[in-house]
Order: C-alpha cells, then structure tokens, then sequence
C-alpha cells in the first residue's frame, strides 16, 4: 500500500530581527504565522562571524506556557535559570526547557573566532501542561544517535523516532519529531511522518526538492511548509542539502501570546503580568536534569 507524500504548501523566508539585548538573527516564522504551523509558534536562526551581532545576548527574562528549543550546530552559549541550572550549550548540544508555570532564565553566546550557529523553536504548550512543574533538558551533542544509510545520508535524531533509533528528549506533549539530516548530492531521503502532524523543514545549507509531485526547490534559510500526508521525500541539489525536519500534533486550542508568554486566554497574559509585577511569577522548583 502506498503512502500519502507530503507535498510544499508554503515557503517562509524570514526577517532579520534583533532581538534580546541586540542579537541579529532571522526569524524564519513568529506570531504572524500562528496558527498556520501549530504546535510551533517561532523558529530563530542565529548564525553570524561578528560577535558584536550577538554577544549581547539574551540576559534574564521569564517564560510561561512554552518549551524553548535551543540547538547549537557551533559556538557556545552560558545559560542559567531559576531551576537551579548553570551550564553551557556546546556544538552539537540540544537545550529543551518546558518553562510550564514560569521560569526565569538567560542565554549568553560567548564569543568566538569564527562562525556562531545556533536555533532556537518555540513549541506551544497544551492548556492542561502550562502551569505545570518546569523541567529542563540539557543534552550533549554525543548523546543524540545518528542513522547512516548506503546513500551517505546521515540523521541525527533529537526528538522523535527514526528507523528504530530513538531520541533522547520524549515524552513531550506533542509527541515531536525533531531530525538534522544530511543528504549527498543527488540523493534522496524519505522519512515516515503522522498523519495529521504539522510538519515543516528547514534547509540551513545547500537546496534540494522538498516535493516530490511538484518538483518545487527550496533554497538554504527558508522554511517549506507541508500539507498533511504520511512521508516526506527530498532530494538533493548539485551541493548536497543539510536540513532540519521537525514535525508535532497541532494542539488547535486558542493561543494568547505576549513576548515570552503564551497562555490560551487575555486573562491569564494579564496575571502573569501581575506576578511578574509583584516577584511571584516563579511558582516551584524542579530538579536540575542534565544529559
């Protein structure tokens, strides 16, 4: 029995932004784009040679009702939080922070001769979970398997499961798939999706054809949005392609979004600011899990 292929349903370029204390990046989808990519609700790239484009940094700032995705392909970034955690994001290294009730916290690129290369997704959180205990995964980059196959493709496997190969960061409301995958020139990479999962990838180098039925090529740093199907095929360009594929169940509930918090209804923005106002935004503590 054949599958239903995933076919490109929209393309998203991105914006230069400068965000937190005078970071540049794009952001390749934010609240414009809401619900449109649901559970998702903003991915960032930040990828710059000059540290004056983000030593800056992110300093202290809360979040409620999200988890915060932070991957860093090279460069390092300190974070600290109100859990408890201090640490540093390396090359290779994932930071998946479920902020629930509230958390403080900060993230400090250091700066570095040559390239920092990093992202960072929001991923809504289920009404049910938002004011739930905040938890905090710190996982080294050698911790993540990774998937060969003859054709020279390698996956490397954050979120999700892949050909047997399981993730380290599971049990996520929204059931994720987060994959890097590299592809050599000329080949073809399938991978098995949900049906009924929203599922977007994002080339960070090279191109290739993201749909199969249409032929349409996606350059590097722009996101192609799917329609719902069972796979995704992509095959790659003259240079090879380098993408991310990530991919979640919609939570289709009623979204309230105010800078770093997002919550279902006005009311609940509106007592988050109160207890921001007031100092007790922060409700309890979690241990400090660090892979």
């Amino acid at each position: 029995m054949s599958t239903k292929i995933r076919t490109v349903e929209g393309e998203f370029e991105g914006l230069e932004a400068l965000e937190g204390a005078g970071v540049r990046l794009r952001r390749l989808f934010g609240h414009s784009e809401v619900p449109r990519l649901d559970p998702f609700l903003l991915l960032d790239h930040f990828r710059s040679s000059n540290p004056s484009d983000y030593v800056a940094g992110f300093p202290w700032h809360p979040h409620r009702g999200i988890e915060t995705v932070t991957y860093m392909l090279s460069g390092q970034v300190d974070h600290g939080d109100t859990l408890g955690n201090v640490g540093t994001i390396d090359s290779g290294d994932v930071q998946w922070m479920s902020s629930g009730s509230g958390i403080l916290h900060q993230e400090m690129p250091r700066r570095m001769d040559g390239l920092l290369d990093g992202f960072q997704l929001w991923v809504n959180m289920p009404a049910k979970s938002k004011m739930s205990t905040p938890e905090y995964r710190g996982v080294r980059g050698t911790s993540f398997p990774i998937v060969h196959d003859d054709a020279g493709t390698t996956v490397k496997v954050v979120a999700g499961t892949f050909q047997g190969a399981v993730g380290p960061v599971n049990q996520l409301p929204v059931d994720p798939l987060y994959l890097d995958v590299t592809v050599r020139p000329g080949e073809t990479f399938r991978a098995p999706t949900v049906l009924g999962h929203t599922t977007f990838a994002y080339p960070i180098e090279g191109s290739g054809t993201f749909d199969p039925v249409t032929h349409r090529t996606i350059p590097a740093r722009h996101v192609a949005v799917y329609g719902d199907g069972e796979s995704v095929e992509v095959k790659a360009g003259a240079d090879g392609v380098r993408f991310l594929l990530v991919s979640g169940r919609p939570l289709r509930e009623p979204v309230a979004w105010y800078g770093p918090i997002v919550m279902n209804r006005q009311e609940e923005l509106d007592q988050a600011m109160r207890e921001l106002r007031r100092g007790d935004f922060i409700k309890e503590k979690s241990p400090v899990v660090d892979e």
